[in-house]
């Protein structure tokens, strides 16, 4: 009988320790309320870095028809795209992509791009310095200086400068590039966001509407020669 209890506890002492880990799982299955360790959450994917190569040859290929070998249109209707921001340019160029901003031209040809080609082409474009504007109705000057830098407090328009910039650089991310830009396209889409034709910013709807045509093409005019 000794032996035998000696032999039983030499087999036990034989047996490889359990470890923390697995014993951890053990408590969790037998102990009540027990919980196992939450599962680690993966890394988001990192987006790649742009690629100006491909976006040159992509912006070649598709845009610089109307806008410019080099971002700068000479159409005073299509506009500028040198030095904007590469973040609202492929909002825009997704939201054409899903009508969300309605344009059948601009659609047919984002509907081509991946996203990929969206950010290689904004981020080339961005890189591209912008060539200046100029007002061209000087007796409209002072209203859209007015319009732009003070709003129309008794309409509740607020001031352009607030989120476009006092020199219209726009602020990244959030609000675009004006400086500089075509008046006949700028005004165009201040009638467009007015009129609901333009629908893809609430915050432009609601301050175009307040504005009335002669406002607009002040506005837009000032706007063409900002530096």
């Amino acid at each position: 009988m000794k032996l035998f209890a000696t032999s039983l506890l030499a087999a036990l002492l034989a047996l490889p320790a359990m470890s923390s880990f697995a014993a951890g799982e053990a408590a969790a299955t037998t102990a009540p309320g027990a919980h196992a360790a939450p599962a680690v959450a993966p890394a988001p994917k990192m987006p790649a870095k742009p690629d100006l190569v491909k976006g040159e040859a992509t912006y070649t290929a598709v845009c610089a028809a109307c806008h410019g070998a080099d971002g700068n249109s000479a159409t005073p209707t299509y506009p500028k795209l040198s030095q904007q921001h590469p973040d609202y340019l492929v909002k825009q160029l997704q939201e054409f992509k899903s009508a969300k901003r309605k344009n059948p031209i601009m659609q047919g040809f984002a509907a081509q791009l991946s996203d990929d080609d969206m950010r290689n082409i904004a981020y080339w474009a961005t890189s591209k310095k912008a060539k200046p504007g100029f007002a061209k109705e000087k007796e409209l000057v002072t209203l859209g200086e007015r319009i732009y830098r003070g709003g129309i407090a008794d309409r509740q328009v607020p001031a352009c400068a607030g989120c476009h910039n006092p020199t219209g650089a726009g602020i990244p991310a959030q609000y675009p590039r004006l400086g500089g830009q075509h008046s006949e396209y700028t005004a165009a889409q201040l009638a467009a966001f007015r009129d609901g034709v333009r629908a893809n910013s609430l915050q432009m709807t609601q301050v175009a509407a307040k504005l009335n045509d002669k406002e607009i093409r002040a506005v837009a005019d000032y706007i063409a020669g900002l530096r």
